[in-house]
């Protein structure tokens, strides 16, 4: 019989624990859904994951480019995807497992001012969720390299349009989510304190790569990442996600074994990463996350939890709070 494939259920099998500390409570505010000829990630597998041990009550979607609009205006197409997670994440509310309470969507950023167009049709069409934007900035120097290469354009951040549009997400009370590589990060800081008045997420440690060109260059980069995340910190603004450490394309190498990633695993190759940034940000601007189901490809959801809980076990109950849940709703208002 064949070895299970990495990233089946019956390869994440493979590595069982004991769920630690079951009753904390937790927002896990990064996961996506989509359906994707055979690789679908919807309600049913979200809750396979969010009810297998750990107490996540509530999650947030963010954008994907899942089911966009098929026609129609290029801008206004992103609205399918809130079309499609709202519509499961008002199945969620009515019980059964952890409640999608926010959405982060899609608009183009360079519409500058006139991107209230779109801001405001995610408004109506995510019925009480829509948090937020993310429009990716990663810049794959190397796509043949990568599982999902960044396909933006190089230096997107210092677009005097995509800023304008920055600004006007913090001017309605919007948020920014940021995806970008290891080596765009000193342009995100700048990014943010050109736009102080809108609140800025880092998604996955800034995209630390570790493969192609990358690859076996992780201390020299890892020096450098750690002064570019205490120069974003200084940026009031800006808030770490932190998670997203186990895709492919970070090079740990989890997705190319017979076996998983356990909770020692991950806490041993990414606990530098963790404690790096929650010394720059401090426990209240900073939220663990899952990203799944891409880190699925690494780890299982309840192992994953596991390390995080392993890794904030030095901290005082307030910032366990903080960082498992009260920075995500305070951040994307759940």
């Amino acid at each position: 019989m064949a070895d299970p494939t990495p990233g089946t259920q019956e390869w994440l099998d493979q590595v069982v624990e004991e769920i630690l500390e079951p009753d904390r409570a937790i927002i896990d505010p990064h996961h996506h859904l989509w359906q994707r000829g055979g690789f679908d990630y919807v309600l049913a597998d979200l809750w396979a994951d969010t009810e297998s041990g750990h107490n996540i009550e509530k999650t947030v979607f963010v954008q994907c480019g899942a089911s966009y609009r098929e026609s129609g205006p290029e801008h206004m197409r992103p609205l399918g995807e809130t079309d499609f997670v709202v519509a499961i994440a008002e199945d969620s509310a009515k019980g059964g497992g952890a409640e999608i309470a926010g959405i982060v969507g899609r608009a183009d950023l360079r519409l500058g001012d006139s991107v209230e167009e779109v801001l405001s049709a995610h408004e109506e069409a995510g019925h009480g969720r829509f948090r937020g934007i993310r429009h990716s900035a990663a810049h794959a120097t190397h796509p043949d390299t990568l599982s999902i290469p960044g396909r933006a354009p190089a230096g997107l951040y210092a677009d005097n349009n995509f800023r304008d549009g920055v600004k006007a997400l913090g001017q309605l009370g919007y948020s920014f989510d940021a995806w970008h590589y290891h080596y765009q990060n000193a342009e995100f800081a700048d990014l943010a304190a050109s736009a102080p008045g809108t609140t800025m997420i880092l998604d996955h440690f800034g995209g630390v790569l570790g493969v192609g060109p990358y690859d076996g260059k992780r201390e020299e980069i890892f020096e450098q990442w750690k002064q570019d995340i205490a120069l974003i910190a200084e940026r009031e603004n800006v808030v770490a996600k932190i998670g997203g450490l186990a895709m492919p394309d970070n090079g740990f190498g989890w997705n190319l074994r017979d076996t998983p990633a356990t909770s020692d695993e991950l806490v041993a190759a990414h606990k530098r990463y963790y404690l790096h940034t929650i010394e720059c940000f401090g426990p209240r601007r900073c939220m663990f996350e899952s990203n799944f189901p891409v880190d699925k490809r690494s780890i299982s959801y309840p192992v994953l939890w596991n390390a995080l809980k392993k890794i904030a076990a030095g901290f005082s109950e307030d910032e366990k709070q903080a960082m498992f849940y009260g920075t995500a709703a305070r951040v994307y208002r759940l």
